[in-house]
């Protein structure tokens, strides 16, 4: 299945209010802001709510308000952007450089195309997996090129050895370097045994290869809409998934990071087990010392 769309509604303090699907391309690399210098207001997939919502806080916020709704620019970008790609026998050819192929794939999002190995299509994992192993033609500057069953091999749910092998290397060599491990990279108890599964999903689709912190942070962030979509719904199905899709976001965000979502949560309870408090309209709150 492809994944969703997400539309992000950022706010940079004292500048503007804007909307993105790719806050690390838009805020970071092309504006210069840091992720901690920027606000993500609100996150949807319904680009209908995200266009008016958008000029709606640009007014609110005293800001200038655009003269275009989000979502009418971006149609006639992806009009303008459509991308036809060449696959033979051997490769898939992209009709632009590798500098500028990112940004349209990003724009493609969604399309697919028939190669002899089966239907190839763009999305955010794909996307990864293509820049890093894309090349440029030896006949053009203007081109660039994959190859297919390099591209179906590694897609193909099951057959990520490469990449399960270099995570298998990597959770092995930290648990050996662990004591209280007894040299074992697997949790061999109950509770663990359900995060050990989300690390084996996302070891086996490479996802601790290819993947970053500051994806999976975005990822969270857009979950963390969801749960309070489901809140203020009061739609318990989307409330349990949503929470179900931030723990996993979570226990792969922490691997990424170097340690363990067992770990986190045993930090955690270490520092809230100790605290004295009181409730105050409904939250916890905690004795001064």
């Amino acid at each position: 299945m492809p994944d969703k769309l997400t539309y992000y509604l950022y706010h940079i303090p004292g500048k503007k209010i804007g909307v993105t699907r790719d806050l690390n391309s838009r805020v970071v690399d092309q504006q210069g802001y840091d992720l901690d210098e920027i606000e993500v207001l609100e996150q949807s997939t319904d680009i209908d709510y995200i266009s008016d919502r958008e000029l709606e806080l640009q007014q609110s916020y005293g800001y200038r308000v655009d003269r275009q709704k989000y979502k009418d620019l971006y149609i006639n970008k992806i009009k303008s952007n459509t991308m036809h790609i060449n696959a033979t026998e051997q490769t898939s050819t992209f009709p632009c450089p590798e500098s500028k192929l990112k940004g349209r794939l990003m724009d493609n999002m969604g399309k697919t195309w028939q190669t002899i190995h089966g239907t190839f299509e763009i999305n955010m994992d794909t996307i990864n997996w293509i820049m890093d192993n894309v090349t440029t033609s030896q006949y053009t500057m203007e081109r660039c090129y994959i190859y297919n069953k390099a591209f179906a091999k590694y897609f193909q749910i099951g057959k990520h050895r490469d990449a399960y092998q270099e995570y298998f290397d990597q959770i092995t060599s930290r648990a050996n370097n662990r004591a209280n491990r007894n040299g074992n990279w697997r949790y061999d108890n109950d509770d663990s045994e359900r995060f050990q599964k989300i690390r084996d999903w996302a070891g086996e689709r490479g996802l601790y290869t290819k993947g970053d912190k500051k994806t999976q942070f975005c990822k969270l962030m857009e979950e963390a809409g969801e749960l309070g979509r489901a809140v203020l719904k009061n739609d318990q199905e989307e409330f349990v998934d949503a929470i179900g899709d931030m723990v996993v976001v979570l226990t792969n965000m922490a691997h990424l990071g170097g340690t363990t979502i067992e770990e986190c949560i045993d930090a955690a309870y270490k520092v809230i087990s100790k605290r004295t408090g009181k409730m105050v309209n409904g939250t916890f709150v905690k004795d001064e010392k």
